[in-house]
């Protein structure tokens, strides 16, 4: 804003200057005319007055050069006329750029005073959030401490419980035999100290909910004032990174984009990408498999960990539309080398050979990458290919049901899972939902310049049931069977 006011006033400065110039000139140029007309009459008349004391004098000449001077005097007052209306033109449209120029320096004036309040805001907002985070932390602090002295409340609690197990087969066999003063006294007090560590327990518990209830208020305020720093800035603070976990995560390579990917031909009708691998093959690319008792089909085979994986989910930067219907989540979309969606059809053909394992693949917009590993079955299409996990390993805490039947589902083949409400239609995308979680690795893409409240629980997320949101900005889902005997 400040260069352009520069250039603005430059320009109405040069303006000025040139219409001054052009006016003076013009000025110059009169006089001197004027300055000339006399001295050319005046010559004349000399002329004349010489040639009549040589000769007699010739009454046309003379009367021709007075019409030559009328005619110059009538040129020079309709001159003096266009300079005088020029200059009434020139004073007018200097006055209209004043007057724009006036305009402009109030407005930029009025920016800047703007400008100044944002600034202001900004630096209060800032200062705020660096006090919430301070009082997020200690809260954390004192969170951790009231852990570690329930743990050991817990631990003596256990021992009392033992020490009174052990008092009651006593009394069971005293139950005849009348037991001795000392022993009844030592009862009372176990009893005693056992309700009120209960008691303490208790209070502790009440007192680690109510320090939870304010962290998470913490963390809400937190979130509303870094929403608010991002509008203002117009740049992400990316809060949806996955928190370093103590020990040095697995390297999880991640291939980059093959646009050229080569699809192979199996001779032996392979069932899978491990049995390519065993065959000797050891690129990654698009093959054909054919499982058993199922069509031959093109599968993208991923090799690494010294095996082959079948992808079965590939996400990288948002290019797919995942909202689409449970006819082509069935079947099957988008391409091998790109982002898709292999079919849960094709998917279930795989697995009914074996046992297999579920792996997610997973990287936040801070380029940290993360697994999860889970032992699992996918059921038939009669039962809507419901599926089963079971937690194996990973560096991220899990955010999908254990032990449950989970049924997958879209906009237009809902289940009503809970209480009528339309999850797919709510989260988009087509996934195992139960009871609407915040996890769909097939919800719509956000980027963190996009997020939003309306898009927080309808984007691409990892979402602990106990934690934080994961923004991802590429997921990839892979099974490998388990034992490699059952394709023999």
């Amino acid at each position: 804003k400040h260069r352009r006011a520069k250039t603005v006033s430059r320009k109405s400065l040069s303006i000025r200057n040139n219409q001054r110039v052009s006016g003076t000139e013009n000025m110059k140029t009169v006089l001197i005319f004027l300055f000339i007309v006399p001295l050319a009459t005046s010559a004349g008349a000399e002329k004349d007055y010489s040639s009549d004391s040589a000769a007699a004098p010739e009454t046309k000449s003379r009367f021709a050069m007075l019409d030559d001077v009328r005619i110059l005097a009538n040129g020079l007052l309709q001159l003096g006329h266009g300079l005088k209306d020029f200059v009434h033109k020139t004073k007018g449209q200097m006055n209209d750029i004043f007057q724009k120029l006036n305009i402009f320096d109030k407005s930029f004036y009025e920016l800047s005073l703007q400008t100044s309040e944002i600034k202001e805001e900004e630096e209060q907002l800032r200062q705020t959030t660096a006090r919430l985070q301070i009082n997020n932390e200690e809260i954390k602090n004192l969170s951790q401490e009231m852990n570690s002295k329930i743990e050991y409340l817990i631990q003596n609690k256990i021992q009392l419980q033992e020490k009174v197990w052990g008092l009651e087969d006593k009394v069971t066999k005293l139950a005849v035999i009348q037991p001795t003063v000392q022993e009844t006294n030592e009862i009372s007090s176990l009893k005693v100290s056992r309700l009120q560590q209960d008691n303490h327990i208790k209070q502790l518990l009440k007192i680690v909910e109510d320090q939870h209830a304010q962290l998470d208020r913490q963390h809400n305020q937190i979130m509303e004032l870094e929403d608010k720093l991002n509008h203002i800035e117009l740049q992400e603070i990316t809060d949806n990174s996955f928190i370093v976990a103590q020990t040095e995560p697995e390297v999880i390579p991640f291939p980059a984009h093959n646009s050229t990917a080569v699809t192979y031909k199996y001779d032996g009708a392979a069932p899978d990408c491990t049995a390519l691998y065993n065959s000797g093959i050891r690129s990654s690319g698009i093959y054909t498999i054919k499982p058993n008792g199922s069509e031959a089909f093109n599968v993208y085979c991923e090799m690494k960990f010294g095996s082959s994986w079948t992808v079965i989910q590939n996400r990288v930067d948002g290019s797919l539309d995942f909202n689409q219907t449970w006819d082509t989540y069935e079947h099957g979309f988008g391409d091998l080398n790109e982002e898709f969606w292999l079919g849960l059809n094709k998917t279930y053909a795989i697995t009914k050979q074996g046992n297999y394992i579920l792996r997610i693949e997973l990287q936040d917009w801070k380029e940290n990458k993360r697994y999860i590993e889970y032992a699992f079955s996918l059921g038939s299409p009669d039962t809507d290919y419901t599926l089963q996990l079971s937690r194996i390993s990973g560096n991220i805490p899990n955010a999908l049901p254990e032990q449950i039947e989970l049924r997958f589902s879209t906009t237009d083949h809902d289940m009503d899972i809970a209480n009528d409400f339309n999850c797919p239609e709510n989260y988009l995308g087509g996934w195992w939902h139960s009871e609407c979680e915040e996890t769909n690795l097939n919800g719509k893409y956000v980027t963190p310049r996009s997020r939003g409240r309306l898009d927080r629980g309808k984007g691409l997320y990892w979402k602990p049931k106990k934690g934080r949101y994961y923004l991802l900005k590429s997921t990839k889902i892979m099974i490998h069977p388990t034992d490699l005997k059952s394709f023999d």
